[in-house]
């Protein structure tokens, strides 16, 4: 089955969001070979049991009030549509502390992955100094101790980075999760 898109979640499998299952979907009861994994804000317990289909149709949000990145995570620069759209339909992303969704030409970057420096050498080399510079710059801190920070970047066990690609100008951005 093909997996439902994303707008700002274009690859949900690659960034760990979705994974392959075989676990019905609490909602509509079907078997679709994918569960989501991220974090859902509810009143129920919904951890690992929505399906893709019902978070991009918007039955998981209608159904249980459910959504999936805290509205909070995006500045009020940011559509109030948009945020809709991907709080209530889009596939979420695990951080250690607070959720932040960074903006860029007058809407909301797309999540592309968590991130640590070995993920960022092999897949977004030509990233390292930007990071290094929004590490020193974004986040002040001083330079060797933003070089350590950079080298201690990790995806599964923290700090990690989140990248984010602009959906007009195509720039990437960056949140650090520091835990």
């Amino acid at each position: 089955m093909t997996l439902p898109s994303f707008r700002y979640h274009p690859d949900p499998l690659g960034s760990g969001s979705i994974v392959e299952s075989a676990a019905a979907c609490l909602r509509c009861g079907e078997q679709r070979g994918y569960i989501y994994t991220g974090p859902v804000y509810a009143e129920e317990e919904l951890a690992d049991s929505l399906c893709p289909w019902c978070i991009a149709d918007g039955t998981a949000h209608s159904t249980y009030d459910a959504t999936f990145v805290d509205t909070e995570a995006f500045p009020s620069t940011v559509p109030a549509a948009t945020v809709s759209e991907i709080s209530e339909r889009t596939p979420g992303h695990a951080v250690w502390q607070s959720e932040e969704w960074p903006p860029c030409c007058n809407d909301a970057t797309a999540f592309i992955t968590p991130a640590g420096i070995a993920e960022i050498r092999k897949w977004f080399a030509a990233l390292e100094d930007s990071l290094l510079s929004h590490i020193v710059y974004n986040m002040s801190i001083p330079a060797p101790a933003a070089a350590q920070l950079l080298e201690s970047l990790d995806r599964d066990r923290g700090p990690t980075a989140y990248l984010f690609q602009c959906l007009h100008c195509g720039e990437y951005q960056f949140t650090i999760d520091t835990h």
